[in-house]
């Protein structure tokens, strides 16, 4: 199979899906156009931000659709007018239907990160972290109308330390979902790689993440918390409420302790704030302010210097 011979739609949108546009470029696929989300606003300013995958394939010179819904028949005539033989899919962000995944003459292809069929659905980084899985990985897989259920073509496997952040982790796995991805093809597409069906009994389900996930609970313990932190690192961001307000909490670590304190309430490490937890305290390393600059948790109680409130952060 000769790459150049291969015409591929590439079907992406945050950074994540970056990597593998770039690799199937470098390795000669001929791809003949990027499908990305609509731009949106984002940041304080409500500024409309276009998605990473599109910036990439226009600096590619490469034509890109942004289609809001698939339903439009004439969005799907003109993806059929590509002749693609292939649709390859990173972290796209909307299912397609089955009139779209018939499309292209040799299927479609998806990068997913996880290991399947562990963490289907849309936050598999963030759920390995949350579930402090001592591993995770990249799956390539073949389509199919369920979500995430195709048949696994390559898989890739990535150790999960026990103080590595989502967006660390999401780096990585792009480079390393990437590799997976143009080294797999060729085998799979001349037909001496057969993809494997997914074991169903194995199956495990992680949900769209929301702002509001990311608040702490009084409820969790100092284990759950401290990876709540490093999994919504950098969004949607771990916090607490502090003085009827969010405080951001982007690093943090747990200190065995006895139950001297109410779960959830705020309490002095020596010049260090923590979060009272069941097994130990969340010492808050670096935190936030809304409008301010991130700080290291020591900063922060210096300049509530004798004002720091003894009061329940976490319900």
């Amino acid at each position: 199979m000769n790459p150049q011979d291969v015409r591929v739609v590439f079907m992406g949108s945050p950074e994540f899906a970056v990597p593998s546009l770039n690799a199937l470029r470098g390795a000669g696929y001929q791809v003949v156009a990027a499908v990305s989300q609509p731009d949106r606003p984002a940041g304080r300013g409500g500024a409309t931000k276009p998605p990473a995958v599109k910036l990439a394939a226009l600096g590619h010179g490469l034509p890109v659709l942004q289609p809001a819904s698939f339903q439009d028949e004439g969005v799907r005539a003109h993806l059929a007018s590509l002749t693609a033989d292939l649709f390859v899919v990173a972290a796209y962000g909307k299912i397609l239907p089955r009139a779209v995944l018939a499309l292209p003459s040799r299927g479609c292809v998806n990068v997913h990160a996880s290991l399947l069929p562990r963490w289907r659905g849309p936050s598999p980084i963030n759920a390995a972290v949350l579930a402090g899985d001592s591993e995770t990985g990249v799956t390539i897989m073949e389509m199919s109308a369920k979500m995430d259920a195709g048949p696994i073509i390559a898989v890739a496997r990535y150790p999960l330390r026990g103080d590595v952040f989502a967006g660390e982790a999401e780096r990585d796995l792009a480079a390393l979902g990437a590799r997976t991805l143009v080294a797999s093809l060729p085998p799979w597409y001349a037909g001496d790689l057969a993809a494997e069906p997914q074991d169903e009994a194995l199956v495990t389900y992680c949900p769209l993440l929301a702002k509001a996930d990311g608040h702490l609970s009084a409820s969790m313990t100092a284990v759950e918390a401290e990876r709540a932190v490093r999994a919504y690192n950098p969004w949607p961001g771990a916090f607490v409420q502090y003085r009827g307000a969010r405080l951001a909490v982007w690093r943090a670590r747990v200190v065995p302790d006895s139950p001297a304190h109410r779960p959830g309430s705020l309490v002095l490490l020596g010049r260090e704030p923590a979060v009272a937890l069941a097994g130990g305290l969340l010492v808050l390393e670096e935190v936030q302010r809304g409008g301010s600059r991130r700080m290291p948790g020591a900063a922060f109680v210096n300049g509530e210097r004798s004002n720091l409130a003894p009061e329940v952060v976490l319900a």
